[in-house]
């Protein structure tokens, strides 16, 4: 095999996981090369985060200049979606990764476009979309990012109507008069909530009897209460069964298994996605496709033999979000550089060169109406897990600067106390602005803060921020 097609890295993937990976790899000294077959980038930058927060802002800006008296006299008219379109496609150049494929070359990574599989032990074939293969091998490790797909719902029909998925929420063109949400979690809500603020009528089917099911219940009620507010109609309990198109009219017919027909331009089946495991491979190192990957906590692969494989991100089903992978990606480059230096990093500890933070204080912000965000574990996955819990809770709404934040400001936050180290190790909070008030919580649930200590962390006056004291005088400090 020629020397150019050697490299000490093969990263395969080029999302947001992937480029981390690659770019410290090469930081590191080491020669690095990322195959991707479609943007660099990936889904996060042309058809997931990115997007749809560009399509969720202009409605939250809206919101909250209404909230405020005297700011909400001079906003008397809806939303432009063709402005708000075009402001979106400013963010994500609709697919052009000129950009970000430059940023790769300028970091030291040789990128191949190709389709990227395992070959066999440090292997990779990269094949071009006109059929030529291309051989890499890897002197000290392969690293998988290959991110995940939408899954579609196992409803008739629904493979057969040109059902959007997420991907087609983000980047669609056009706002459908009449949209039907198929899921109940965070695409679905997130979803909901951008395109009704964008004039669409929205209905959401759930099959269960609430929102945002792995959280604490608190924010999916709140979410369920804003999205009502916004003129979404939320029918929890209800499953679609069917789905087709009207040859004449070509509006779809969603049948529902209360035995009522929705009619709309558009369903979107928000119900979750899957691992691109199934084609990369895995089969020639004697690993299953179409599954996870199990990685300890530097990401490498936990293979019967051979220290080489690595996997970051949604490969690995640990934490399947963009800043996660990001992490992980970080975590799994350190982890190289050393093992190539002839060290061996330790894992379990929240080493430069570990991971670990991905199991027990993962962060999540959803930009809905109202904006919720949360930490570590809920109440139930706490006490599941056998730590002596206690639950304190406060409404932020009593909070002085929450009542100067919005008028009729509304939220709530949870707290979840590991009672035996006196530390937190899991926060819920919603209302605005909690997606920025959530690092707050991440700082002190992987620093191990001990209440006590977290007592003399003062927040300002008057800032929503102050709720962490109110909390802690609940608990009873």
């Amino acid at each position: 095999m020629p020397d150019t097609d050697t490299y000490d890295v093969v990263v395969v993937g080029g999302g947001p996981g992937g480029e981390v990976a690659a770019a410290r790899t090469a930081r590191a000294g080491l020669t690095t090369a990322l195959v991707e077959k479609d943007a660099v980038g990936g889904d996060c930058s042309y058809r997931a985060c990115v997007p749809s927060k560009a399509l969720l802002r202009p409605g939250a800006a809206r919101g909250a200049a209404r909230s405020v008296d005297g700011a909400r006299q001079a906003v008397t008219g809806p939303l432009d979606p063709a402005a708000v379109l075009a402001r979106r496609d400013r963010f994500t150049g609709r697919g052009d990764d000129t950009g970000q494929a430059e940023w790769l070359r300028g970091a030291g990574v040789a990128l191949v476009r190709g389709h990227g599989r395992l070959a066999g032990e440090r292997l990779v074939t990269a094949t071009g979309a006109d059929g030529t293969a291309r051989a890499l091998r890897a002197r000290h490790a392969v690293v998988l990012a290959p991110g995940t797909r939408p899954a579609l719902p196992p409803v008739p029909g629904i493979d057969r109507i040109g059902a959007w998925t997420s991907r087609e929420a983000t980047t669609a063109d056009a706002v459908p008069a009449r949209l039907v949400v198929i899921g109940g979690g965070i695409v679905a809500c997130e979803s909901a909530t951008a395109w009704s603020s964008l004039g669409s009528s929205v209905t959401l089917l759930v099959r269960d009897r609430a929102l945002l099911t792995d959280w604490e219940p608190c924010a999916g009620e709140e979410v369920a209460r804003g999205l009502n507010s916004l003129g979404v109609t939320v029918r929890f309990g209800v499953s679609a069964t069917r789905v087709r198109r009207d040859p004449a009219t070509r509006e779809a017919l969603v049948d529902t298994d209360d035995g009522s027909v929705l009619v709309c331009d558009e369903v979107l089946a928000a119900t979750g996605r899957l691992p691109n495991t199934d084609d990369l491979g895995l089969d020639t190192v004697g690993l299953p496709a179409g599954h996870p990957l199990p990685v300890d906590d530097t990401c490498r692969v936990t293979l019967p033999h051979g220290d080489w494989l690595y996997a970051v991100g949604d490969a690995n089903g640990r934490a399947p979000l963009t800043h996660m992978a990001k992490y992980q990606a970080r975590a799994c480059a350190a982890a190289i550089a050393e093992r190539a230096a002839g060290r061996r990093p330790a894992t379990g500890s929240l080493q430069p060169w570990s991971a670990a933070a991905d199991r027990f204080a993962v962060p999540q912000a959803v930009f809905t109406h109202p904006e919720i965000a949360r930490v570590g574990l809920t109440e139930r996955a706490a006490r599941e897990a056998g730590i002596p819990v206690r639950v304190v809770t406060y409404r932020t709404d009593e909070v002085a600067g929450a009542a100067l934040h919005a008028d009729g400001y509304r939220g709530l936050a949870t707290l979840v106390v590991d009672e035996s180290r006196q530390v937190v190790v899991g926060c819920t909070l919603t209302g605005p602005p909690a997606t920025e008030l959530i690092h707050t919580a991440t700082v002190a649930v992987v620093g191990e803060v001990p209440l006590t200590r977290l007592w003399h962390a003062v927040p300002a006056f008057p800032t929503v921020s102050e709720v962490w004291l109110r909390l802690l005088e609940a608990y009873g400090l």
